[in-house]
């Protein structure tokens, strides 16, 4: 090691060269520090300026960079972060509308809205940490009676909605306890809905129909009608068809929170929109006696099935629509429990199937005066004219003569006219001019389902309910491609008096009646008369004028030889029990055959006052054993109660 002595002091090439005992100071170099009161007890070495340098630049780096980040978020991003912090301040809110209600003709309110408060949670203040959210949803759980861990399985698989449906339709005592605690609950809020009403809801559930949870899917769709995840939605019957109607516009409202979210002022800042409401063409009177008469003929027939319409053939308005069994649309006001509604669901009797509207039927001899009117109409036969009528007919195998089809009638008729054959509902007779026989010429099934079709058979009649059915009227493409089988001429017999595979609703069987009974106008069926804002203000109506789907597409002349058959079916033919009636009536019965060995379709079809008609009424009671004709009695009864109470 190089040492070297200068100026007294010994210089070092290395720093390395330090010893141990230059480290200490003598007792000396300790007395002359006292003294002077300097020490130079420390040993240093100076640090290198690179080092200095880079711990400035990195200072300077570190500094511009916490000034160019402040510049960005205060002068660049402002605005958008005052934004933002107002937003977390101020929620903008939905005011619900108030729902509309519905009337029947007379204004009789028959639906009404009650209070209701709902459970939400609101993602955006709901704690962030695991550990909170848990305990935040225990003392939730507790509240509601709803186990934690499947409330919080709730919450999660619901990640994409910032809004979620805790509990519906609270209870008063859930209630009072939720509104104790919901400041300690964050996120969780109470908010004020409505339910429905129904009165007597199994008398009208079908034609009222209810209301239902809103779906994931019902909200893609309806994404430009501001709906949220807790509202509810018409699902069935005149809720499902007027929904938009109903439902009203949304209004909006701004809330505004301090820094511990305690709400300190509320804002509306647009005003919803209340829903319209209807006034029908029921005749909710009517509507009870008819359920009331069909209820104590099931009872004692021993069945459990019909349904009911009653049209003005006028104006095509529905004065009565009943389908039993029944159900109580109540249920489905609030949250339906799982129990309920799986009895209702897998009940064997349907009660949810609006049979109407809904259920197809085979009409049997219901068919035969629309089928008159054809043959009326085609020329095949004149009012006057008469064909014999015997039991039966007898076809032969078009290969193999030696086979024989025998197509029966019911009785035998002998000659029998037009009138005489939609009275006594000649089988023999339709038979013959359906499908021709002979020397007679025959409609065929193309004419059959084209006639039919013009009386509105086999399409939607488009009555303002959800869940129509079309029915089916067959035809060979139809049995070609389903059945894999071709037409005979038994099918087209068979099609002739209402049997075989043919399929039709009690509502297009109504319907079908009404230009028979008003000389010749196929209307638009129609449940709701008027479109009001409050039942008050009259300048807010809103008419729903009859709707002509088609007319005069039969004669006066061939339509009035119909009405005379329908007239003489009451007088002298299967439904005189109709001539007790204060008024003179029109009608044609039916049965109709079902899959069921011995069990049938018991129909009947009315107008009345056969001069000038204010109702049509067709009553249908399915599956009863042997040859019965209690829908007969039904009408009766529920004409009888019509008439009296309206003059």
């Amino acid at each position: 090691m190089d040492r070297y002595l200068r100026n007294k002091k010994v210089e070092l090439f290395f720093k390395s060269d330090i010893q141990l005992e230059e480290v200490f100071l003598d007792k000396l170099a300790q007395k002359k520090e006292q003294e002077t009161g300097s020490s130079e007890n420390k040993f240093e070495v100076p640090l290198s300026k690179k080092i200095f340098k880079g711990f400035y630049l990195i200072l300077a780096v570190l500094i511009l960079f916490l000034f160019g980040k402040t510049f960005y978020l205060q002068v660049i991003e402002g605005d958008n972060f005052l934004i933002l912090a107002e937003q977390n301040r101020i929620k903008t809110l939905v005011i619900r509308p108030e729902r509309g209600v519905i009337y029947d003709q007379s204004l009789n309110q028959l639906v009404w809205n009650k209070a209701s408060f709902d459970l939400i949670l609101d993602r955006r203040n709901f704690p962030l940490t695991e550990k909170e959210q848990m305990k935040v949803v225990k003392e939730i759980s507790q509240i509601i009676g709803e186990e934690s861990g499947a409330l919080k399985n709730r919450i999660a698989q619901d990640q994409d909605l910032i809004r979620i449906l805790i509990k519906r339709d609270i209870d008063r005592q859930t209630l009072v306890l939720l509104k104790a605690k919901i400041r300690e609950l964050p996120g969780f809020q109470v908010e004020e809905n409505t339910k429905r009403y129904y009165l007597d809801g199994p008398i009208f559930s079908h034609l009222i129909g209810h209301m239902g949870r809103i779906t994931r899917e019902d909200l893609i769709g309806l994404k430009n009608y501001s709906y949220a995840i807790d509202d509810r939605i018409g699902r069935k019957g005149l809720e499902g068809f007027y929904e938009e109607i109903l439902r009203g516009q949304p209004g909006k409202k701004q809330i505004k929170r301090d820094v511990f979210g305690i709400k300190k002022s509320e804002t509306k800042i647009l005003a919803p929109e209340q829903g319209r409401s209807l006034v029908l063409h029921l005749d909710s009177r009517l509507q009870r006696k008819i359920t009331e008469e069909l209820e104590t003929i099931l009872k004692e027939r021993g069945v459990q099935k019909a349904s009911a319409v009653a049209l003005d053939p006028n104006t095509g308005g529905v004065l009565a629509l009943v389908s039993i069994p029944k159900f109580d649309n109540n249920l489905f006001a609030g949250d339906i429990s799982r129990a309920e509604w799986e009895t209702i669901k897998n009940d064997p009797l349907a009660p949810l199937l609006n049979r109407p509207i809904s259920g197809t039927y085979p009409v049997g001899s219901i068919v035969k005066p629309l089928l008159a009117a054809a043959f009326l109409e085609q020329g095949l036969i004149s009012p006057e004219k008469e064909i014999f009528a015997p039991k039966y007919i007898e076809i032969r195998h078009r290969y193999r003569p030696e086979i024989t089809f025998q197509y029966r009638d019911w009785k035998f008729h002998g000659w029998t006219d037009i009138r005489k054959a939609i009275a006594d509902s000649v089988n023999v007779f339709f038979y013959k001019l359906g499908g021709g026989y002979r020397e007679l010429e025959g409609l065929g099934v193309k004419r059959i389902k084209e006639y039919l079709e013009r009386f509105g058979w086999g399409q939607e009649t488009r009555i303002d309910l959800v869940g129509e059915t079309a029915g089916l009227i067959p035809c060979p493409e139809w049995k070609k491609r389903t059945i894999k089988e071709p037409w005979h001429l038994g099918n087209t017999y068979h099609l002739s008096i209402g049997q075989g595979y043919i399929q039709i609703t009690p509502l297009q069987v109504a319907a079908s009646f009404a230009p028979i009974a008003n000389r010749g106008k196929l209307l638009r069926p129609k449940v709701v008369q008027k479109i009001i804002k409050n039942p008050n203000n009259l300048e807010e109506i809103i008419i729903k004028d009859p709707e002509i789907i088609r007319e005069d597409f039969i004669s006066l002349e061939n339509l009035e030889v119909v009405r005379q058959g329908m007239r003489q079916t009451v007088v002298d033919g299967t439904a005189t029990i109709l001539n007790r009636l204060p008024v003179k009536a029109a009608a044609k019965t039916g049965t109709a055959e079902t899959p069921r060995t011995g069990f049938y379709h018991n129909w009947i079809t009315v107008f009345a006052p056969y001069d000038d008609p204010q109702i049509v009424l067709t009553v249908l009671i399915e599956n009863l054993k042997g040859f019965q004709a209690p829908t007969n009695i039904v009408a009766k009864n529920v004409l009888k109660d019509f008439f009296q109470d309206n003059q």
